[in-house]
């Protein structure tokens, strides 16, 4: 009965910031519809791009790296040691993100392309400090910390609102206007994560001294394929929009990033609430993954939250082809609501791939990392091809369905592999 109220407990904290968050973003999206027009829109599609090249390039797999260790240190009881090597690893991902700012601003500048340049660097700023905000998300969540991580998740997501409409209030309605404002809300956020974070780290320094573990070195090893492969999945995560900008118009985009974030940014966050608060719970089941028990008792509870999921993606589904319209009345400002049949289609792939993330957090709590290269790398190229040739040929439609077709081969090859690595260990 105890574990059972510290699940509930837990769970209901995760709960209650992922429907802040979905709340959020849902409002965001009214509230840009409403001041931004298509091709403004666009534009903040394609300048965010360059923040989810940081993220897939560097801070992405640092992250997972991170948050996978927490439970062995713990295990260990060197989290003093740990939390000293996070901090040292972190601040090397920042020096190569400092090195790629200058790179892609010099490269604007070199190519006469200096009105992006606003909106570029506030995205590489936003991208920074988002990233230390989902380090930090990470090792509290590994610790059991819901409470802080829902409260932090939520006040992100409704502070991006509020200071986005500070920002255009100030400068004018635009596209550089609204990252400034992400960027001002994860930055107030990194500083009150690092405040709660520092209570943790003063517990610990009362208890142990920190012992040489080599944490650096483990880190590393487990975050490179993340990097390795983190270029070619910012690909097929950029590629959907740059196609549509060369085939369609910029104001396509526009339409379609708000199609996605309708559909496929809340179905991926609903089920990731599943995600968020099983992962920890996987990887101290698994430990350092050499007890063949715990690893099965892992892969059948991994299975039952990915049934889960296609069954909630699959009612979402459903709804969404009935009511598309009336949620783009209710939630889209008139110019975006001619593109809402699209909704249930791209609901239907952020539900497929979110499952598939599911068992890339079952094969990471099993150590198997370096295995999913090649799926991860190929099932990108692949959805990049199809974006490509979907614009080309289709437009938003075409866009759409290569999106889906991602999402089930993503799925699949995600699913063999997870059964073959069981049979391995």
């Amino acid at each position: 009965m105890t574990r059972i109220k510290r699940l509930a407990k837990e769970g209901s904290w995760i709960i209650a910031g992922q429907i802040l968050s979905v709340a959020a973003t849902l409002v965001l999206v009214r509230v840009l519809t409403e001041h931004l027009d298509p091709e403004q829109y666009g534009q903040l599609a394609l300048g965010l791009t360059v923040a989810g090249l940081v993220n897939q390039l560097v801070m992405g797999g640092v992250t997972n790296g991170i948050s996978r260790f927490y439970s062995i240190a713990a295990e260990k009881q060197d989290l003093l040691g740990y939390l000293h090597a996070t901090r040292r690893l972190m601040g090397y991902a920042t020096l190569v993100v400092v090195v790629i700012s200058l790179l892609v601003i010099t490269g604007l500048l070199w190519l006469d392309y200096s009105q992006w340049i606003a909106l570029t660097t506030a995205a590489l700023v936003f991208s920074v400090f988002g990233a230390y905000n989902n380090t930090l998300s990470g090792i509290q969540n590994a610790a059991r910390q819901r409470a802080v991580v829902a409260l932090h998740g939520g006040l992100d997501a409704w502070l991006k609102i509020g200071l986005a409409l500070f920002v255009m209030s100030w400068l004018g309605n635009s596209s550089a206007a609204v990252v400034v404002g992400y960027a001002l809300s994860s930055m107030l956020i990194t500083f009150s994560q690092l405040f709660f974070l520092r209570q943790t780290t003063i517990q610990v320094q009362k208890t142990k001294s920190a012992i040489d573990h080599q944490w650096i070195r483990q880190m590393w090893a487990f975050s490179l394929p993340f990097s390795t492969w983190g270029i070619f999945t910012w690909i097929q995560l950029v590629s959907d929009r740059w196609a549509m900008q060369t085939f369609t118009t910029i104001t396509e985009v526009g339409q379609y990033v708000v199609v996605f974030q309708l559909g496929y940014a809340p179905i991926a966050m609903a089920t990731g609430l599943m995600a968020n608060f099983i992962a920890p719970i996987l990887f101290q089941r698994s430990g350092d993954t050499t007890d063949h028990a715990r690893n099965i008792n892992v892969h059948r509870l991994t299975w039952r939250i990915v049934q889960l999921s296609l069954l909630f993606t699959a009612v979402g589904f459903l709804i969404t082809s009935i009511f598309h319209e009336l949620i783009f009345r209710i939630l889209v400002a008139t110019l975006y609501r001619g593109s809402s049949y699209l909704l249930p289609w791209v609901l239907l792939a952020g539900g497929v791939f979110a499952a598939s993330q599911v068992l890339g957090i079952k094969l990471a709590s099993e150590m198997k990392v370096k295995e999913q290269i090649t799926p991860k790398i190929v099932t990108a190229l692949i959805g990049a091809l199809c974006n490509l040739l979907g614009a080309a040929y289709a437009g938003i439609d075409g866009v759409v369905g290569a999106l889906v077709v991602f999402s089930v081969i993503n799925f699949f090859w995600m699913s063999m592999l997870s059964r073959n690595t069981l049979v391995k260990l």
